[in-house]
């Protein structure tokens, strides 16, 4: 339907920023999110009800430490980046999935294990790969 021409389409101009927040402490990073008191489930973005049972939902921090889930090079520009750079995907041990940068271009193996170490100064994650002992 078109739309007449003094009629104006309302939108929010206060969208919430949808990056998950991380909380530096003493050194240590923790990822602030929320969980279902019914059923556990973590969430970075603040909802009255869960989206799993519709339970009702509190504050949670989350550990910094992961798992890769998935994890790539963009060589493409983005407003704030220099390419060629590199992101994954990380699934938090005790929480959600969040989506971090990770140092140089080289992407994380998938299955690795990572850590969150730091936030940007634009709010951006930022996690490097952990070193893991051979057996």
């Amino acid at each position: 339907m078109p739309q007449r021409e003094n009629e104006v389409e309302s939108m929010s101009s206060a969208t919430a920023d949808p990056r998950p927040r991380a909380v530096v402490s003493g050194g240590a990073v923790t990822v602030a999110g929320w969980r279902c008191r019914d059923c556990a489930h973590p969430m970075t973005h603040e909802v009255l009800r869960c989206p799993v049972c519709r339970g009702g939902t509190g504050a949670a921090a989350f550990s910094p430490q992961g798992e890769v889930f998935a994890s790539t090079c963009l060589r493409i520009r983005v407003p704030g980046h220099e390419p060629p750079f590199a992101m994954a995907y990380l699934l938090l041990d005790d929480g959600p999935r969040v989506l971090v940068h990770t140092e140089g271009e080289q992407p994380l193996r998938v299955g690795s294990r990572a850590v969150i170490t730091s936030i940007t100064a634009d709010g951006d994650l930022v996690a490097a790969g952990c070193e893991q002992e051979e057996s």
